[in-house]
């Protein structure tokens, strides 16, 4: 299973339930990757969604403590019942927020983060893997800047 994640140089993901700074190009990547996939998202991450409706072309797998359904999406009360919807799709990948990162990561085997460098205030982080043991970089595109903002797209994999 796969992850992706937007940081920035604190690896901050968020504040308030959003991410205060976000490129087109992320926004690209994200698209890129994520569709056709089964994404797996949590409730107040799906709420910042346009609309707050589950991603188009993706299978949403809402990962939520609250009861009720999500029109549109599968959704699930617990990190093995989204490991389990997950294994029925082909490709599966964490998209957040930090709580789901959080319960997921012992299961994750890929991460496309995206650094961005700026250090905005944020209430939600995603561990820094530049210090994780159990992870390497393995790929790194060459920095880019879009609108002032220098950035990178980045791979990490589990050892």
């Amino acid at each position: 299973m796969d992850a992706i994640v937007a940081v920035y140089s604190d690896w901050g993901v968020g504040c308030c339930g959003t991410q205060p700074v976000t490129l087109s190009a992320d926004r690209r990547r994200f698209r890129e990757l994520t569709e056709g996939a089964a994404v797996i998202v949590g409730r107040k991450t799906l709420a910042d969604f346009p609309g707050g409706r589950p991603l188009k072309n993706r299978v949403n797998i809402v990962l939520t403590r609250c009861g009720g359904e999500v029109e549109g999406a599968v959704t699930v009360h617990s990190a093995a019942e989204a490991l389990a919807e997950a294994k029925k799709y082909t490709r599966a990948i964490v998209i957040g927020g930090a709580s789901v990162y959080e319960q997921l990561l012992p299961y994750i085997d890929r991460v496309y983060v995206t650094k961005i460098d700026v250090c905005p205030h944020s209430d939600s982080f995603f561990p820094n893997l530049d210090f994780s043991a159990g992870w390497i970089c393995a790929g790194r595109s060459e920095d880019m800047e879009e609108n002032g903002l220098k950035y990178r797209f980045t791979v990490y994999e589990r050892k």
